[in-house]
């Protein structure tokens, strides 16, 4: 049975997965982006800053989706609701015993400092626990991301540990501060 796409909204926002037809939309919020996201991103393919990446990457996150792999989504205000603000993605979904997936977001800079992912994220955070059946969701940052740290703690997230070494982002191999959050009302798998 095929998944229906995700549309989740909050009182200012709207997530909703990306269609090959916002590729140019996408693509711009990257490009008008790059040096604002450039501290915290893995280097990215030769295409990525094209239509073409956009609108074939689009179609490989509905297939990762309807394949429980992952859930790529789109942060956009209501009153622009075709201009991308922001990302939040769910990857490296494991199910089994674990029942986990990875966070990661980011939003574009005229969008920071707004209160946007407080706002979004746990919207995207209960579709995870209540529709997907996640137990547990990690989600990790750099110790210079101050503001990611802030967020994760007022979210919920508990640091569970440190990784040296464990990314290697912005040309560097980067420390990382690893936390999660998890779905206590979950019942374990059958």
């Amino acid at each position: 049975m095929q998944r229906p796409d995700v549309h989740l909204e909050s009182d200012r926002l709207l997530l909703r997965m990306g269609t090959p037809a916002a590729a140019p939309e996408i693509l711009r919020f990257y490009r008008d982006n790059r040096e604002h996201l450039a501290p915290y991103d893995p280097a990215r393919p030769s295409d990525f800053y094209t239509e073409a990446f956009w609108r074939e990457q689009t179609v490989r996150n509905h297939h990762e989706y309807q394949a429980d792999q992952s859930l790529r989504l789109f942060v956009f205000r209501k009153e622009a609701s075709e201009r991308i603000i922001g990302v939040v993605n769910f990857s490296t979904f494991v199910r089994g015993v674990s029942q986990s997936c990875n966070l990661g977001y980011a939003l574009a800079s005229e969008a920071v400092g707004h209160g946007y992912l407080t706002e979004i994220v746990p919207v995207a955070l209960d579709y995870v626990f209540a529709a997907l059946g996640m137990h547990r969701v990690q989600a990790n940052y750099m110790p210079t991301n101050e503001r990611s740290g802030a967020l994760l703690k007022r979210l919920g997230f508990v640091i569970e540990g440190y990784a040296r070494d464990y990314l290697y982002i912005n040309g560097a191999w980067r420390d990382h501060i690893l936390t999660s959050k998890t779905n206590l009302t979950r019942r374990p798998p059958v």
